[in-house]
């Protein structure tokens, strides 16, 4: 079976990155790319199409994971908002305490689906890297 005929690793990994981090009672953190379709999230907070979120249970309300969004309700400036990130828009999990974790690399199941979709605008490719990858 081609790569492309399979299901997309970014939710079993990024599944797996946030309950490691859990476990190691650290807070795990999500970056988000804002210009994917389906993006819902406080405007105001993104920067260069971009928006970090803390994702731990005890800053998320109505947390759900699937194998393609998460979505939960977070405050933002005391504002409750409903936040939806889709999993082709995570760029990388990682714990606020040391930087560890891991980027997502693209993947071809992500490019066809957005081939279909609105476009968005472009992203910028120079950002700097907020955390440390585990290899």
């Amino acid at each position: 079976m081609e790569l492309e005929q399979m299901t997309p690793r970014r939710p079993y990994l990024f599944r797996a990155f946030y309950d490691w981090i859990l476990d190691n009672e650290l807070t795990p953190y999500i970056v988000v790319n804002t210009s994917v379709y389906g993006v819902l999230v406080p405007q105001e907070f993104i920067q260069n199409n971009q928006i970090i979120l803390n994702i731990a249970p005890q800053s998320v309300g109505q947390y759900l994971a699937t194998n393609e969004q998460i979505e939960f309700n977070a405050r933002f400036s005391g504002v409750p908002q409903h936040i939806v990130v889709p999993m082709a828009a995570i760029e990388a999990i990682y714990a606020r305490e040391n930087g560890v974790g891991m980027g997502f690399e693209d993947e071809p199941q992500y490019r066809i689906q957005s081939e279909s979709l609105p476009s968005q605008p472009k992203q910028s490719k120079s950002k700097p890297n907020p955390f440390r990858v585990v290899k």
